[in-house]
């Protein structure tokens, strides 16, 4: 079957859906996550399932017993983009329900910051843990602006943009859903991850699986002991297409899919079975770096 049929066979007869709980600052304007929102349904129809996705305001969201009565029943819980310091404390209360309760998590840019905050502060005990954007006299700064400390000017204005080089680490789950160990990818940010906290950070379990070739800045993060749980600086939204699901998202939906299976099993099937999601078999034609 030619691909662009596959797709609208999966588009129009889906075997099922997926439920994503997106937790975000600008909800209310859904077409701020436009590439976002097509990247998610590309990666369902990967595997012939519909996308079903659900906006939550961060700000909503004031408690870890608030994020398990607003997230529980979803298959997979993503944190996009943004910038500033309203919903962040939302944000870090929805990673750590996810990262305890073993639920597929994707962190995008700020997501992968704000994974970074809530894995320094709970699992390193670094309880003041935060980024410059949000305290710039927080004592643990983890994520912050690299050319504050560092001088650092290649980036262009005040941001780090456009296409980068990133090598995966082998076995990570960055390098299972890419399918290769070197990468490009393309950025809109300002902050990144303070490699002053990485020894700090990787003692207390955190797996840092995506590096730039030179080694200055980290791009992917992933959680030990997590079935699906992954940050990263770059935005692979913009990357993704209807016959070229982005691996990740791909990859993510798959793992969702997954969990949604694990939680219709019974507990001695689920026990038996692998926790690691399999990385998925895309219909189209893998996807290339820029």
């Amino acid at each position: 079957m030619q691909p662009w049929l596959d797709m609208l066979q999966g588009l129009h007869h889906p075997k099922g859906e997926v439920r994503i709980g997106i937790v975000g600052k600008y909800v209310q304007l859904e077409d701020a996550y436009k590439s976002l929102r097509e990247a998610l349904l590309h990666g369902g129809l990967a595997h012939h399932h519909k996308t079903v996705i659900d906006w939550i305001e961060s700000e909503e969201i004031d408690s870890l017993e608030t994020a398990e009565k607003r997230l529980k029943g979803y298959d997979g819980i993503l944190v996009p983009g943004g910038f500033g310091k309203r919903g962040i404390q939302g944000m870090v209360h929805t990673i750590q329900y996810a990262r305890d309760h073993k639920i597929p998590f994707f962190g995008i840019c700020l997501g992968m910051q704000c994974a970074t905050i809530e894995y320094a502060r709970d699992a390193a005990c670094l309880k003041q843990a935060d980024s410059t954007e949000f305290d710039p006299q927080t004592p643990h700064r983890v994520i912050y602006k690299l050319r504050e400390l560092l001088g650092v000017d290649e980036m262009g204005g005040t941001m780090r943009l456009g296409a980068w080089p990133c090598k995966l680490e082998p076995g990570s789950l960055a390098n299972k859903a890419y399918g290769k160990t070197e990468i490009s990818e393309r950025h809109r940010h300002r902050y990144e991850f303070n490699r002053e906290y990485e020894k700090t950070l990787v003692a207390a379990g955190l797996r840092i699986t995506g590096r730039t070739p030179d080694d200055n800045y980290v791009e992917i993060i992933e959680a030990p002991n997590h079935p699906w749980f992954l940050g990263c600086q770059f935005h692979p939204e913009f990357k993704s297409k209807p016959l070229e699901p982005h691996p990740l998202f791909a990859a993510f939906i798959g793992a969702a899919l997954e969990h949604k299976l694990q939680k219709t099993r019974p507990a001695s099937a689920t026990s038996a079975a692998d926790p690691q999601p399999h990385a998925p078999t895309l219909r189209a034609t893998p996807h290339a770096a820029a």
